[in-house]
C-alpha cells in the first residue's frame, strides 16, 4: 500500500504548464546554453579558459520554467552568480583542505548572497566548480570571474529576456512591487471594508507563515484572486452579465451635440452613457465629470452660469468650446462580454469604482449595459434563492 501511495509522487508535474509552454521553455533552454557557450568561446582571448560554467544549466532552467521566481530575477541571477565564483576562488586559493574549502565556499556563498539580497541556488554550485576542477580554473585566479563567469552571466540574461519577453510573452523580469506611500489625514487610503483581500493582507501572512514561495507577490495575488472569482461562480452559480443587463440602452454618437447629450441626461436622470460608432461599438462614456472638467470653476463667479454657457450650442461657425461629445468623452472604457460571469463585476465595480460597465457582443456590438444596481439586485434574489 506504501508502494503504491510512493508511486503518485510520480503523477505530480512540478511545471504547471502547457505542453506548448514547455516545449518552448525547452527550446529556450537549448538555446541559450548554445550561445553563451559560443559567445564565450568567441570573446575569450585565451583558448585554454573553458567556455562555460555547469551552474548555466540549472540556471537556465529558472530561468525559462520559472522566470516569476524571485530566484530568477535579474539581480538573483547576476549577483547570486559573481559573489558566488569570488568566494568559490578565494577558498580554492587559500584552503588546501578540498572538503574544507568546498563547505566554507557553499557557506560562504550562500552568506554573501543571503547578505546581498540576490540568492540563487545555481551559483552554489558556482562556488565549488574552482575547488573540484583543481589546478586547471585554480590557475586562473580570479579571472575565472570574468571570463567565463560573466560572459557566461550576462549573454544568458540578455537571451532570457529577449526570449522571455519577445518570444514567450511573459512578464520578466518581473516588475517590483510598489509600495503606497501613507499620508497622515488622507481619506484616499483603501477601506478597512474592502471585500477580498489586500496587498498588506498578503505581506502579513507570508511573513506569518515563514515559508517560501516560489512566485513574485504579484503573481500570488492574481492566483489568489483567481481562486476567490471560482469560489464565488461555484457558490453563486452560471449568473452571466447577460441576464442582468439593461438591454434597453440610451446611446450618442460621437457628433452628438454636448447641448443635446446634456438634455438627454438630465431629462432620463442618468449619470453616464456609452458613446458608439454607426456600428453600435463602443468608443467611448460619457459622464458628468466630462461636462464640468471643461468648465472654469471660480468661486467669485456664478458656477451655474458658467456650465449652461459651456453646454449651450454656438451660433457662429467657429466655436472656443467643444460642441460635440466625441470632444469632451472619456475614451479609455471598459466593457464587458456579455458571456461574463459576474464575478468580474465585483472586482470592477466594488473595488475600482466603476459605476457602470457596457456589455458588448461577440462583435463587439453594444447590447447592454450594467449598473452597480443591477449586480446588487442579482446577488440579493439569488441569496433569496438559495436560502429557499
Amino acid at each position: 500500500m506504501n508502494f503504491f501511495h510512493f508511486l503518485k509522487y510520480f503523477t505530480i508535474d512540478p511545471v504547471n504548464f502547457s505542453i506548448k509552454a514547455k516545449l518552448l521553455s525547452l527550446i529556450a533552454c537549448f538555446c541559450s546554453i548554445f550561445f553563451i557557450a559560443l559567445i564565450t568561446k568567441i570573446v575569450s582571448p585565451w583558448p585554454g579558459y573553458p567556455m562555460i560554467v555547469a551552474s548555466m544549466g540549472a540556471s537556465a532552467i529558472i530561468l525559462f520554467f520559472i522566470p516569476g521566481s524571485p530566484l530568477a530575477q535579474p539581480w538573483s541571477f547576476v549577483g547570486g552568480q559573481l559573489v558566488s565564483a569570488v568566494v568559490g576562488v578565494a577558498c580554492a586559493l587559500n584552503i588546501p583542505e578540498t572538503s574544507t574549502a568546498a563547505a566554507t565556499a557553499v557557506g560562504g556563498s550562500v552568506l554573501m548572497m543571503l547578505l546581498m539580497r540576490c540568492l540563487h541556488p545555481p551559483a552554489a554550485a558556482t562556488s565549488l566548480t574552482p575547488i573540484m576542477a583543481g589546478s586547471s580554473i585554480i590557475s586562473l585566479g580570479y579571472s575565472f570571474v570574468l571570463v567565463p563567469v560573466a560572459i557566461n552571466v550576462f549573454s544568458m540574461l540578455l537571451l532570457a529576456i529577449i526570449i522571455n519577453r519577445w518570444v514567450m510573452a511573459r512578464d520578466y523580469p518581473s516588475p517590483l512591487p510598489v509600495k503606497k506611500e501613507k499620508h497622515q489625514g488622507s481619506t484616499l487610503s483603501e477601506p478597512s471594508h474592502q471585500i477580498g483581500f489586500s496587498e498588506q493582507d498578503l505581506d502579513l501572512a507570508l511573513k506569518d507563515s515563514d515559508v517560501f514561495i516560489d512566485m513574485t507577490h504579484a503573481e500570488l495575488s492574481q492566483v489568489l484572486t483567481q481562486v476567490e472569482k471560482n469560489a464565488f461562480k461555484r457558490i453563486k452559480g452560471e449568473i452571466l452579465c447577460a441576464d442582468i443587463m439593461i438591454k434597453d440602452v440610451i446611446t450618442v454618437e460621437f457628433g452628438t451635440e454636448v447641448e443635446q447629450a446634456w438634455e438627454i441626461m438630465n431629462t432620463n436622470k442618468l449619470k453616464a452613457i456609452p458613446v458608439i460608432d454607426r456600428a453600435r461599438r463602443v468608443i467611448g462614456i460619457i459622464t458628468w465629470n466630462d461636462f464640468f472638467k471643461f468648465v472654469d470653476l471660480n468661486a467669485y463667479e456664478s458656477i451655474l452660469d458658467k456650465f449652461r454657457a459651456f453646454i449651450r450650442r454656438t451660433a457662429d461657425v467657429t466655436a472656443s468650446k467643444p460642441e460635440a461629445v466625441g470632444l469632451i468623452m472619456t475614451s479609455s472604457v471598459v466593457t464587458l462580454p456579455d458571456t461574463t460571469h459576474i464575478a468580474d463585476l465585483v472586482s470592477l465595480m466594488s473595488i475600482h469604482g466603476h459605476r457602470q460597465i457596457p456589455i458588448v457582443n461577440s462583435e463587439h456590438r453594444l447590447i447592454g449595459m450594467v449598473y452597480q444596481a443591477n449586480l446588487i439586485a442579482a446577488l440579493y434574489n439569488q441569496q433569496l434563492g438559495f436560502n429557499n
